[in-house]
């Protein structure tokens, strides 16, 4: 079978003959299925160019994906061969303080695939059935492939309590944009968000958030102002990952309110401890996801509260894994998801 790996910054090897998992050698709790579709995501670009600090070389990469099952260990009851899936790529330890309080998702021993552990960038992978979610039928294998990113915003919209309060999400990527929707979905009174790139603002627009703001022609304080009013806002999601963002929101938010950070940084910003003590001010982190936001994931798509159409940009195939990186560092304005279809060949490249 077919493997991505990324051997080193800025090098993506595809290999041709690996063996592939058979089914014969299934724990009973374990799933094998044949990746379909695969996301690529701005963590693995911090990867690819050496910015990511959890990141091992060499590791296969993909973590955002949609499958078929072939088949399943004797044990597994929550899916079956033929079904359409996604699942977590967290592989945890179960006994640490973090797992034992049921918050895995910060694990002191955490493995995610694609950065410290191997992903799903091959024609078939194993992983286990505590990790699956099923798709429903009416989901395209497009969408369950960004089911992953759609429940990093599940999971940091409920970090703090949105609802009844306005909202700037800092950041118009893929991540912001469904963080955004999110809040919308869980009553959020208004919602500004704020990217230097008009095409992806406009974007955002086209997945139902009507106040938009382009930090390079005005800047937040007067945006939030034009906004929000004498309300101000009381939520900040600072989804850039830098410096200047993270600023601006700790600036601009009503005192005593809460900032989540979803972005990842490939530099610490340069913050004033004493401006975040003295107006009391919440910086709260977001890390990935647990099993809850998968499902709300599919459900909110499903039932179209959440709009994943306009935010798949381009599609390569699985020969082109590394040029879907370098259009990606090419074109940061305008790609928004990549998709590489494991189905597709170089001729049908969109």
């Amino acid at each position: 079978m077919r493997q991505a790996i990324l051997t080193e910054p800025k090098h993506i090897v595809i290999k041709t003959d690996v063996a592939a998992p058979e089914a014969v050698n299934l724990k009973p709790n374990e799933v094998l299925i044949n990746v379909k579709r695969i996301g690529i995501c701005g963590s693995e670009i911090h990867s690819y160019h050496g910015l990511h600090p959890a990141t091992k070389y060499p590791v296969v990469q993909g973590h955002e994906f949609s499958a078929v099952v072939v088949e399943v260990g004797s044990d597994v009851k929550n899916c079956r061969k033929g079904d359409r899936v996604t699942a977590r790529p967290q592989l945890v330890c179960g006994k640490c303080g973090p797992c034992r309080r049921g918050q895995y998702n910060v694990c002191e021993n955490l493995k995610v695939e694609a950065f410290q552990a191997d992903g799903v960038a091959q024609d078939y992978f194993v992983t286990t059935a505590d990790r699956v979610v099923v798709l429903p039928e009416s989901m395209s294998l497009d969408e369950g492939a960004m089911i992953e990113p759609c429940a990093v915003g599940a999971h940091a919209s409920v970090r703090t309590d949105v609802a009844g309060k306005n909202v700037v999400v800092s950041g118009a990527g893929t991540i912001g944009i469904l963080v955004a929707q999110f809040c919308k979905a869980r009553g959020a009174k208004k919602i500004l968000i704020t990217d230097v790139s008009d095409f992806r603002l406009e974007k955002a627009r086209e997945c139902g958030i009507e106040y938009v703001a382009n930090v390079t022609e005005t800047t937040l304080k007067d945006a939030v102002r034009e906004v929000f009013g004498e309300e101000g806002y009381q939520v900040g999601f600072e989804v850039a990952g830098v410096e200047s963002s993270i600023r601006s929101l700790m600036e601009t938010i009503e005192k005593g309110s809460s900032i989540v950070i979803v972005a990842v940084f490939a530099k610490d910003p340069a913050l004033s401890m004493f401006y975040l003590g003295e107006h009391e001010l919440s910086l709260i982190g977001s890390m990935m996801y647990r099993h809850e936001d998968y499902e709300t994931a599919v459900d909110f798509v499903s039932k179209g509260i959440v709009n994943l159409k306009p935010l798949i940009s381009n599609r390569f195939p699985f020969e082109q894994y590394d040029d879907a990186y370098r259009f990606i560092d090419a074109n940061r304005a305008t790609a928004m998801k990549v998709i590489v279809d494991l189905e597709a060949t170089e001729a049908e490249q969109k």
